[in-house]
């Protein structure tokens, strides 16, 4: 007698596996330590860092960028696109049912080769209602890792919109630095250009009064003209900078309110992190692990081709020619059937698509790699910038001191007639010139400075993402959220 238990048992069992290769974090060889280290650096990434530069205004402008930029309403869009292919893609596990519902009215014709039979009404009609069924089981893994890749993709679309968040803070963080830098620079332009429009309408009395030379004239209106031209400039580059950030906003170019000044401005503390923290704390690097996940997955997506597809099919109705017929007894039709279909030879499409596969896994390994020494390169970079901008500021501070005191003791020997005013132009030119550097170097420390958060990322990303709203629709299936099982969570995959 035929026992179907034995081949039910070896056919669940089947069902619990899937062909192709399961993800394995790859091998990452990271440095023990960076080369340059803050010997005050605190664990600050966890926080609100913008907020540490104690200035209203910014933590207002960054909010705005959360809520209101293009470029983090895009990415969450995207996402809720990925949710649906997700939700797609899982529809695979579940028998599929649909309904067919049909009514017509036909008349044959009598004059045909065959004619009807003598009473047979030429017209006739036909009803019929019919809920029909597929089901495709999953015996060799292909919906899983159909499933699973679409899950990768989701997830790497999340971290895509994290990364978006990221470089939007550091962005308006970096751009509004930048505005009051120049706003800095504009002041001492200003200041620099009223002062010598005042010598120079003494030195055009003096020459008149034939006290001055027309070369001692002509060099103070020389130094008048260089002060002028940099306003200008100054103020061409703050409107261009301001409708930069309004864009950063979401809103049209204008003008953008200002907060403390850039001497008045708190710099915070610098982020202490090691090298495999980066790992788990960068959304690009999660966003390519995640592609990479998804890229293995397909492998067996590919590879599940070789083998056959076992289906179940069946539909349940009734068929009559007279509509008040169609729901009894004699007008029930109904079927039920499996069957199993599979290559025998495709010329190599198989193994092509196979090839593709595996290939697409190969580049997404190594552009995890490589985002993971990008991302090693990034800190270091910053920690480098910050480091030695902060001594070519304290540098420049003591040049600008010692110049303030050069100008002043060349407008003495001056008045005092010791020497030509050539030298007191000499003095306040160079200074003119360290004073705008300085004040260029104040916001390269603070952009540094927010290079390394940006950098280092941290669990300040998922703070400004809260801020932003959630990424995910409500109706999100729940394989949707990342979970501790993740494959291929950093937080939980050693």
């Amino acid at each position: 007698m035929y026992r179907p238990l034995p081949l039910l048992i070896v056919m669940f069992g089947l069902v619990s596996c899937a062909v192709g290769p399961d993800y394995e974090r790859p091998e990452v060889e990271s440095p023990n330590a960076w080369r340059f280290v803050d010997a005050d650096a605190r664990d600050t990434a966890n926080i609100r860092w913008w907020e540490q530069f104690d200035d209203p205004v910014l933590d207002d402008l960054i909010n705005s960028a959360l809520q209101e930029n293009l470029d983090v309403r895009i990415a969450a869009a995207r996402i809720e696109e990925f949710v649906g292919r997700l939700r797609s893609t899982r529809s695979g596990f579940f028998p599929q049912f649909g309904y067919d519902a049909r009514g017509s009215r036909e008349r044959t014709t009598e004059a045909g080769a065959v004619p009807l039979p003598p009473g047979l009404d030429p017209v006739s009609n036909s009803y019929s209602a019919v809920i029909n069924m597929s089901w495709e089981i999953d015996l060799w893994g292909k919906l899983r890792r159909a499933t699973e890749a679409s899950r990768a993709d989701l997830l790497a679309t999340e971290e895509a919109r994290r990364a978006v968040i990221l470089s939007l803070v550091s962005a308006v963080a970096n751009s509004y630095v930048t505005l009051r830098d120049l706003d800095k620079r504009l002041e001492i332009a200003q200041r620099t250009l009223d002062s010598r429009e005042q010598m120079l309408r003494l030195f055009e009395k003096r020459y008149q009064g034939g006290v001055v030379s027309e070369l001692e004239l002509s060099q103070v209106h020389s130094e008048y003209a260089q002060a002028l031209a940099e306003v200008p400039a100054r103020e061409r580059d703050i409107a261009l900078l301001e409708n930069a950030i309004a864009v950063l906003l979401g809103r049209n170019p204008g003008a953008i309110t200002r907060g403390k000044t850039i001497d008045e401005l708190t710099l915070p503390p610098v982020p202490e992190a090691l090298p495999s923290q980066v790992l788990e704390q960068r959304p690009d690097i999660r966003q390519a692990e995640q592609n990479l996940i998804a890229a293995n997955a397909r492998i067996g997506v590919a590879r599940a081709r070789y083998f056959p597809t076992i289906s179940l099919t069946g539909f349940f109705g009734s068929v009559s020619a007279a509509l008040s017929d169609l729901f009894t007894s004699p007008a029930q039709v109904w079927n039920y059937g499996g069957s199993i279909a599979g290559p025998i030879f495709t010329g190599g499409a198989i193994a092509g698509e196979v090839q593709q596969a595996e290939a697409r896994q190969k580049q997404a390994l190594l552009a995890y790699q490589q985002a993971i020494q990008s991302a090693f390169r990034e800190v270091e970079d910053a920690l480098i910038d910050h480091e030695k901008s902060r001594e070519q500021l304290e540098a420049q501070r003591e040049r600008v001191e010692a110049l303030e005191n050069y100008a002043r003791l060349a407008k003495l020997r001056y008045d005092n007639g010791y020497t030509s005013y050539l030298e007191v132009l000499e003095s306040e030119r160079s200074l003119f010139s360290a004073e705008l550097a300085y004040a260029q170097n104040q916001g390269a420390v603070y952009g540094a400075l927010v290079d390394i958060y940006k950098a280092v990322g941290g669990g300040w990303v998922v703070q400004a993402e809260q801020i932003a709203g959630p990424a995910l629709p409500e109706d999100a299936p729940a394989s949707a959220q990342p979970t501790s099982d993740t494959p291929g969570d950093p937080a939980t995959t050693e």
